[in-house]
């Protein structure tokens, strides 16, 4: 859905409050694709401040189902986003882009709100989400999760001279 801007660029000061209902259902980037389970009304507010420059600011929340970066299970990670952009209209779509440094959220005198959202979802993306603080993985040999189950592997006996490291990688454990 796009949102006309003609109307709101012939006055400066004039303002846009609206309510957009992402139609986003999963993102799909380098890291993967990612199922959107819930989504609320992205709640937006634009304003001409003259000279076809706008100010967008907005706010949402998004739940996605990411998996765990270390055992790999499904994990709900609740998304709240904020966003506020200025952007110089009179600029073409590849000037925007250049200038914004993002793909354009502008198609003549419209605004997508989805690019825009698509946007922010990147920039605020985690680096990495856990099930649980404490979470085991999973076995780099057998593929075992280690918070549901233990396994066969790693019962070898440990040369006591290497017991000081060992604890060491114990406890800062990256799987």
């Amino acid at each position: 859905m796009l949102l006309n801007l003609a109307k709101l660029l012939l006055e400066d000061g004039k303002t846009l409050e609206c309510s957009v209902e992402p139609e986003l259902q999963e993102i799909n980037f380098r890291m993967g694709r990612f199922k959107l389970l819930e989504k609320k009304p992205l709640e937006l507010k634009i304003v001409h401040l003259g000279d076809k420059n706008v100010s967008i600011t907005g706010t949402t929340e998004l739940v996605f189902e990411i998996p765990c970066g270390r055992c790999l299970q499904p994990v709900r990670y609740t998304m709240p986003l904020e966003l506020e952009r200025t952007a110089d209209m009179k600029l073409s779509e590849e000037e925007l882009e250049e200038v914004l440094e993002e793909k354009c959220f502008f198609v003549g005198e419209q605004l997508d709100p989805e690019v825009l959202l698509y946007n922010e979802i990147l920039v605020n993306w985690p680096i990495r989400v856990l099930c649980k603080d404490d979470c085991k993985g999973i076995c780099s040999r057998c593929g075992a999760n280690l918070n549901t189950s233990s396994c066969n592997c790693d019962q070898e006996p440990k040369d006591p001279r290497m017991a000081a490291i060992q604890d060491i990688f114990s406890k800062f454990k990256e799987v």
